[in-house]
């Protein structure tokens, strides 16, 4: 059921609210009770958590400082709530790159739960991919057949493959998921640095060149941390296109 315009402008001012407090220490649990009150799903809880996680990380008062392992193994006041406090503890993990702090509390979940929400599932499985585990491609698959191609789960999933720079087929993976994004990640700066990452891989640097434009293109003002990663895949594409026009150049034949 598609939720009514009242119902997402409340989701909006819940997670409006969350970011203005994010300085405070009350923003984890106010944003917890304004979900549980709303009676959100979890794909709403995934996409208002990711974006506030992120928001309260950069303001130097992430969701680790504030909330213990604990909120994520126990149900504690309520699965709503629950939820929500495993979405922003896992997603401030994430955003740090902490794939076996990840993987240990997740064990801690139970299946049901875990299956209940499919967002949980694909931090599981960000957790393996962002190792080079392959057996975390097993899980994705997994995901992809339960998450509708729900944009947030699938930036997860997108994040995992590109962190996890052994496994097997990575470059086609991150295409993969980059065109199962709406309008095949053509309108989102994220997708498009993805995608210029797994071009590069594959060598085909032109292409590559015009998706890491676009997303810089794209990217809104003041993201500098996010800015800095699309320049230096810029940098990295230019370098990949370079060395191989030497290498090439070295292999020629020479006259006598």
């Amino acid at each position: 059921m598609t939720p009514s315009p009242e119902r997402n402008a409340a989701l909006a001012r819940a997670a409006s609210i969350a970011i203005e407090t994010v300085a405070g220490t009350q923003w984890p649990m106010r944003l917890a009770e304004a979900l549980r009150d709303l009676d959100a799903t979890w794909q709403k809880s995934a996409e208002v958590g990711a974006d506030v996680a992120w928001q309260a990380r950069a303001a130097g008062n992430s969701a680790l400082v504030l909330l213990d392992p604990e909120h994520v193994t126990d149900p504690g006041p309520g699965p709503v709530i629950w939820r929500t406090y495993r979405h922003l503890y896992l997603s401030a993990l994430r955003y740090d790159f902490r794939c076996r702090s990840f993987e240990s509390l997740l064990n801690q979940v139970p299946l049901s739960v875990l299956n209940a929400d499919p967002y949980s599932w694909a931090l599981y499985a960000f957790a393996r991919l962002g190792q080079s585990r392959s057996d975390g491609l097993a899980v994705m698959e997994k995901v992809l057949a339960t998450a509708s191609d729900h944009p947030k789960t699938l930036h997860v999933l997108l994040h995992g493959v590109w962190l996890g720079g052994l496994l097997p087929g990575r470059a086609d993976a991150l295409l993969a998921l980059v065109d199962r994004l709406p309008e095949g990640g053509g309108d989102d700066p994220i997708a498009q640095f993805r995608k210029a990452s797994a071009l590069r891989a594959l060598g085909q640097y032109r292409q590559a060149r015009t998706a890491i434009e676009r997303a810089l293109e794209l990217l809104p003002p003041g993201n500098l941390a996010v800015h800095s990663d699309l320049v230096r895949e810029h940098t990295l594409i230019t370098a990949a296109h370079d060395l191989t026009q030497l290498a090439r150049r070295r292999r020629k034949p020479t006259s006598q």
